[in-house]
Order: structure tokens, then C-alpha cells, then sequence
């Protein structure tokens, strides 16, 4: 990961270690938790987990899209995903019972809950997002590394990957009869999960 652009690139990477170890306790955390939820349900509610540390040129756009001077610091503080889990479920009310198993850790710590299911972004985007602050024990410390956890259904992450690569494909202004089409997508996909649902609760 290129980091030569910061100030004090001799912190970064003892901040991506931290970020790594955080990663697979968080990991391992999510599979117990899951797992214990799958035993006692005798049902699996996950269709595929994802798991990644933010590339080095996303973190430093997101800097510097916001005005921050590129240091270790500042990455510490203002890019709150770094380490970012995807948890994509069947139907909606997995994504519930999901949330609902995720607050149930002992180990980690809420520290803010975003509900763009209920409020999508302007753009259409629609998850469930948690920040949570995950304990690396260190030789002389316990530190809290933040990581983003998004739990969403299978047609929100179809929407999502394609809204993403739509928009990397154009890096410039995207004409706004096309935001409107893909804004329309996101309604599509809404009404969907809404239907796949009620049919699973016919189905019970």
C-alpha cells in the first residue's frame, strides 16, 4: 500500500498492523456469533461475508476530498472505514435478526448505527451500517480500532456493486438523467425484498 504521501509515513505502518489485527478479531468474533445463531435458529440467515482494509488510494482521496492533511492521524480519526465487513443476507428481516445478533457481543463495542434501509441515501443507497470499536490487547495496552460493519440483502448488494462501478467508470460529472435511472434501480430493488419477504412470511 503506497502511503508515501503522508507527513509522517513512518506511523503508517504500525496504524495498518493495528488495523490487520483488528480485521481478524473482528473476523473471528462475526463467525462465532453467526455460527452460535445457525445452531440455535437451525437456520443460516448469511449468503456471503466480505472483508477488506481500505486501499490506500481511497484513503487518500477521502482526505483529501475532505480537507485533511495527510497524515497517520488524521486517517486514525476521519476515515472511519478502514476496515470495512459486509454482511449480505437472504431477506430483509435476516438483515434485522443480524443487527439484532451483532449487538448481542461482548467483545466489541456500538459506537454509532446508520439505518439507510429505513432512510436511503439521496442516491438510492440502501444497508445497514454499525461502526464498532474492536479491542486490540497489546503488550502494555488495550486499543480501540473502528471498523464499519454494512448488513444488507443480496438485491442491496447487487445495486450497490453496480452503482459503484458505474461511477468509477465515469470519473467525471455523471448527467443527471442517468443518477435519476439509477435512483429508479434502487426503488426497483426496494419493491423487490419487500415482495421476496412477504412470500417467506407465507411460507413460515
Amino acid at each position: 500500500m503506497d502511503y508515501q504521501k503522508f507527513s509522517d509515513s513512518e506511523n503508517i505502518d504500525k496504524a495498518l498492523l493495528k488495523y490487520e489485527f483488528a480485521k481478524e478479531i473482528l473476523e473471528t468474533e462475526l463467525k462465532v456469533l453467526l455460527k452460535d445463531y445457525e445452531f440455535r435458529n437451525n437456520y443460516n440467515p448469511v449468503e456471503h461475508i466480505k472483508s477488506r482494509i481500505k486501499s490506500s488510494e481511497s484513503a487518500i482521496k477521502k482526505l483529501e476530498k475532505r480537507g485533511y492533511e495527510l497524515t497517520t492521524s488524521n486517517l486514525v480519526n476521519h476515515v472511519h472505514d478502514m476496515i470495512g465487513i459486509r454482511i449480505v443476507c437472504s431477506f430483509l428481516s435476516d438483515v434485522k435478526s443480524i443487527v439484532n445478533v451483532l449487538k448481542t457481543s461482548k467483545l466489541f463495542k456500538i459506537k454509532e448505527e446508520t439505518d439507510y434501509i429505513t432512510n436511503p441515501k439521496n442516491s438510492g443507497y440502501i444497508s445497514y451500517h454499525m461502526n464498532v470499536l474492536v479491542p486490540v490487547r497489546l503488550q502494555q495496552r488495550v486499543e480501540y480500532i473502528e471498523a464499519e460493519i454494512q448488513i444488507r440483502t443480496i438485491a442491496m448488494d447487487f445495486w450497490a456493486s453496480l452503482d459503484h462501478k458505474l461511477r468509477y467508470k465515469k470519473k467525471g460529472n455523471i448527467p443527471k438523467n442517468i443518477i435519476n435511472e439509477v435512483y429508479d434501480c434502487s426503488q426497483v430493488i426496494r419493491d423487490l425484498d419487500v415482495k421476496m419477504e412477504n412470500i417467506k412470511q407465507k411460507l413460515i
